[in-house]
């Protein structure tokens, strides 16, 4: 289990069904047909100003909230891509961005940099593109059919109902996910990691093993002999006696103590302090 490679075939892919998706958005408004479109907003505020102040620790800036664009967040990924802490950063400014939804008025793609998107090129396993190739058909054929079947009102129905389901989708892939690793961890008991801390809290730490890319938690308990205090802020723990400090992004070496398959957890054991 290990990190998926992207290659050019899969790079030159997405590029055209982004440009298949713009381009059925922007048809689809020219034609006033009531349809779907993929909206994504900034960053929500609270999440933005909670990045500014990660970013701050490792020496990084953005411009604020009502200034940030796509380009400076593409810009950003450029300069940290060859840092050590290269994935915990991409994975955080991928977690600030707003959530995707289905909308039926157009109002942007924040994340792709684009005016228009919608999604067009799988009708076949997923309900808002077919949604989207009827809009398209009736606009190709207007005049040859009889009555549209979906107002503006039905779509804005359809866009909230498959948002919400979208994200019953994602949580069952998660779950189906998080068992998958279980279930492969469960076999690799006792083995060791070379690890990155990617959540700490104040019951301890979660650490993502560099081998396989799967998260566990370093329970407090499993920590050095102290007494640590959580600095929410900061994002560190800090041993109140040795001082010494576990944050986002240190390197460490962590033991498998166990998985659960049913509850879906996978505890860990810090065995050598950071790298």
């Amino acid at each position: 289990m290990g990190a998926y490679e992207r290659n050019d075939a899969h790079r030159l892919i997405e590029e055209c069904m982004i440009a298949a998706n713009v381009q059925a958005a922007r048809f689809l408004e020219r034609q006033r047909v009531p349809a779907l479109y993929r909206v994504h907003d900034k960053p929500p505020a609270e999440k933005y100003a909670d990045l500014l102040e990660f970013l701050r620790e490792f020496k990084l800036r953005l411009p604020t909230w009502d200034a940030v664009t796509p380009k400076d967040f593409a810009h950003l990924l450029l300069r940290v891509r060859e840092r050590p802490e290269a994935l915990l950063l991409q994975s955080v400014l991928l977690r600030s961005q707003s959530l995707a939804v289905y909308k039926a008025a157009n109002a942007g793609h924040f994340g792709l940099a684009l005016d228009a998107y919608t999604h067009f090129t799988s009708p076949i396993r997923r309900y808002p593109d077919l949604l989207v190739h009827r809009a398209i058909g009736h606009a190709l054929k207007q005049g040859q059919r009889g009555e549209y079947a979906y107002s503006t009102e039905t779509m804005t129905t359809l866009a909230q109902h498959c948002s919400r389901r979208e994200r019953v989708a994602d949580e069952a892939e998660r779950e189906v996910d998080e068992r998958y690793q279980c279930a492969f961890m469960e076999r690799h008991v006792g083995a060791r990691y070379a690890g990155v801390i990617t959540g700490v809290t104040s019951f301890g730490l979660f650490v993502e093993m560099i081998e396989t890319r799967i998260s566990g938690l370093v329970h407090v308990t499993q920590l050095p002999a102290d007494f640590y205090h959580f600095e929410a802020q900061r994002r560190l723990l800090q041993g109140e006696r040795s001082k010494r400090s576990y944050r986002l992004g240190d390197r460490v070496q962590v033991q498998v103590l166990r998985a659960s398959l049913e509850d879906r957890k996978i505890d860990l054991r810090l065995v050598e302090g950071r790298d």
